[in-house]
């Protein structure tokens, strides 16, 4: 049976397939789209498995707040060539929408949302046939707040999420926060949420510091405990130097806007070697 190209543009729209895998998808079942649809996923699976040892560096990553609620989706494959496509920028944020649809907890949980019918893993698969290239979710993050905001960087391989205590926090305040997180990456909003291990692993090189530069045994965890108020002020959000305004911290900086408004939590991903 001949196939015609309104057939195979048919089936093209429906996958995003390539031409020739239209064709001899439409060609193997006699023209029935459905059933060439069913071998262009299978050969999507394929693909998959037979990708799965490869390593999926680049991607795309996006993000969005609404409300008391925000996500963080980062979708991953091999080149950057495919992350600059058109239809996986678009995949990746048809997963980001359907997450914050359902104000999703969990990677798990967004991989078996349903789009149109297919879920997410299914349409990641789908995708992977397209492109040849191994593709996963790479990471979800998201945040619950009275107030939150998002910050995609420039290239689509850096996002955060901040959440705020005060439901009416301004706009432009929020955004030069998820700012500060992307560009200066915070290890927690305040030192009391510093993990214990790494309070004491930062005391443990101070003393060492200490000891190689010739102080006293009997004053090392003075000289310890200095370096890490400094540890705090350059790893902790609030106590951060605001990049905009060297001279204020984020607090004070915040708290020109309003003095009870202070940052709840944050998430932030990266694609990119740090």
């Amino acid at each position: 049976m001949a196939v015609t190209m309104a057939e195979i543009s048919k089936l093209r729209k429906l996958t995003g397939a390539g031409m020739m895998d239209c064709k001899n998808a439409l060609t193997e079942t006699n023209g029935d789209i459905e059933a060439a649809k069913e071998i262009i996923r299978k050969k999507g699976q394929a693909v998959a498995a037979k990708r799965e040892d490869r390593e999926a560096a680049e991607g795309c990553v996006v993000a969005k707040a609404e409300g008391g609620y925000a996500a963080i989706v980062a979708l991953k494959c091999e080149t950057d060539f495919v992350a600059k496509n058109e239809s996986f920028i678009a995949l990746t944020n048809r997963i980001l929408s359907a997450a914050m649809a359902a104000k999703a907890k969990s990677r798990d949980e967004v991989l078996a949302l349903t789009i149109d019918g297919s879920s997410v893993a299914t349409l990641i698969t789908d995708e992977i046939g397209k492109t040849g290239e191994k593709m996963e979710l790479g990471d979800f993050e998201y945040i619950e707040a009275p107030y939150t905001t998002a910050y995609i960087h420039p290239g689509n391989k850096l996002a955060t999420v901040v959440g705020f205590n005060l439901a009416d926090t301004d706009y432009q305040v929020a955004h030069d926060v998820a700012m500060q997180v992307a560009a200066m990456n915070p290890i927690a909003v305040r030192r009391e949420e510093v993990p214990a291990e790494t309070v004491e692993k930062e005391m443990e090189i101070g003393r060492e510091k200490a000891r190689q530069e010739g102080k006293p045994e009997n004053i090392l965890d003075r000289i310890a405990e200095g370096r890490l108020h400094k540890f705090f002020q350059e790893f902790c959000l609030v106590e951060q130097a605001f990049v905009k305004e060297p001279k204020e911290t984020i607090q004070q900086y915040m708290s020109k806007s309003n003095k009870e408004l202070t940052v709840t939590a944050f998430r932030r991903f990266t694609l990119n070697e740090e």
